[in-house]
């Protein structure tokens, strides 16, 4: 896979260099990332969003993945990801979901653990026609190493699913 990236990636430089096109570079790199992540989305300021405080630490998603295709609430950030239950009938202002085995996420930080969320809280705060926001908070530690990972002031945006 590394190589297959690293092959990729001398192609798009060589191919932007020989045309000199800043447009046709940018495609290239656009076409390149969505063969190593395909159906992800970078996040933006209005857009999707997802952001929160890890050990009094700020970390922001930089990219997510729709969530009618994960069926999760995702944000990703390097190796790090966060994933939220999801489900269309919790879209709704005001609507809390208690994080338990039944409604689990999960958050996975470059440590070697992936840590199961079964304690903490998910409220909707905001739909309106394009978008539902949401802020998050839980604890969690991992079963190996047993460290401890707080989660504060966790916010997310995604858009309002499309009815079929």
């Amino acid at each position: 896979m590394n190589q297959m990236i690293s092959i990729l990636f001398i192609a798009a430089t060589l191919y932007s260099c020989g045309t000199n096109s800043q447009t046709k570079a940018i495609e290239k790199a656009t076409q390149i990332q969505s063969v190593i992540k395909p159906g992800i989305v970078a996040t933006t300021a209005s857009g999707y969003t997802m952001n929160a405080s890890i050990n009094g630490s700020y970390w922001e998603a930089s990219s997510m993945m729709p969530p009618d295709a994960a069926g999760r609430i995702v944000g990703y950030y390097e190796k790090d990801y966060i994933g939220l239950p999801y489900s269309k009938s919790n879209l709704k202002a005001g609507r809390k979901i208690i994080l338990s085995e039944n409604e689990a996420g999960d958050i996975f930080l470059d440590d070697g653990c992936s840590y199961p969320l079964t304690k903490g809280e998910i409220e909707i705060t905001k739909v309106d026609g394009s978008w539902v926001e949401g802020k998050f908070f839980f604890t969690t530690s991992c079963s190996i190493t047993k460290k401890v990972v707080e989660v504060a002031d966790g916010f997310f945006r995604i858009p309002v699913a499309k009815k079929q």
